[in-house]
C-alpha cells in the first residue's frame, strides 16, 4: 500500500454515491421545530442563487456553482428538470437549500441539500430530508440517488444511510482549491488545512 502525495494547492476526498431504488414505508414525518418551511425558487438569478449556495455551501467547500459562468448556471437553475427550494426561517431568512434533479427519466438526484452550520444537531436535517423524500418520490421516479464525500460534515453518510440510502459507489476527486483561487474566502472550512495559504497570502499584498 502506499501514498499518493497531494499537491498543496490541491484538495482530494472520496465521494460516496447512495441511493434508493424502492420508496420508503410512510412514515410519520418529523417536523421542523424552529419552523422552517420551504419556498420554491422558480427561474432564479443566478446571484441570488449564488449567495444562497455560499451561504449553506462555504463551511464545506462547496464551489461548483460558483465558477460557472451566469450563461451556464442559468441554463441548469432554469432548467424545467429542476427544482429549487429556499429553506427559511420564521423570518423569512434563507438559511438552506434543496436542489432536485429530474432530468433523468425515471430518476431523483438530491443534487444539494444542506442547512447552515448553525442548525446541525438540532434535528432539522432530518425535517429537510422528509420534505427531500417527499418531493423526489414522483409516481414515476424509480431511483432517488446522491452523493456525498469527506469534505461533508462527518455525519453526512451515516445520515443518508440512517434514512435507507445505500452505497453503491465511490471515487476519488481532486481539484484546486476555491480558497486559494479566490472563489471562496481564505477563512471558510478552517477544518480542511489550507496548505498553500503562504502562496495565496503572498500574492494578495
Amino acid at each position: 500500500m502506499s501514498l499518493i502525495r497531494v499537491p498543496d494547492e490541491q484538495i482530494a476526498t472520496v465521494v460516496t454515491s447512495l441511493q434508493m431504488v424502492e420508496r420508503p414505508r410512510p412514515r410519520p414525518a418529523p417536523s421542523s421545530q424552529l419552523g422552517l418551511r420551504l419556498d420554491r425558487w422558480r427561474e432564479p438569478a443566478p446571484e441570488r442563487y449564488r449567495t444562497l449556495f455560499q451561504r449553506v455551501g462555504a463551511p464545506w467547500l462547496w464551489f461548483s456553482r460558483l465558477v460557472m459562468t451566469d450563461a451556464a448556471l442559468t441554463a441548469i437553475i432554469h432548467d424545467p428538470g429542476i427544482e429549487i427550494y429556499a429553506v427559511t426561517d420564521p423570518r423569512g431568512v434563507e438559511i438552506g437549500l434543496l436542489e432536485l434533479d429530474f432530468r433523468e427519466p425515471h430518476s431523483c438526484e438530491l443534487s444539494f441539500l444542506g442547512l447552515v452550520p448553525e442548525l446541525t444537531g438540532k434535528g432539522e436535517g432530518r425535517w429537510l430530508m422528509a420534505q427531500a423524500l417527499a418531493l423526489g418520490w414522483r409516481k414515476d421516479v424509480t431511483r432517488l440517488w446522491v452523493h456525498t464525500c469527506t469534505l461533508d460534515h462527518p455525519k453526512a453518510l451515516g445520515f443518508y444511510r440512517a434514512q435507507g440510502f445505500v452505497p453503491f459507489a465511490r471515487a476519488v476527486e481532486t481539484f484546486a482549491d476555491p480558497r486559494l483561487a479566490g472563489v471562496l474566502p481564505l477563512e471558510a472550512a478552517p477544518q480542511i488545512p489550507l496548505l498553500g495559504a503562504s502562496v495565496a497570502t503572498s500574492s494578495a499584498r
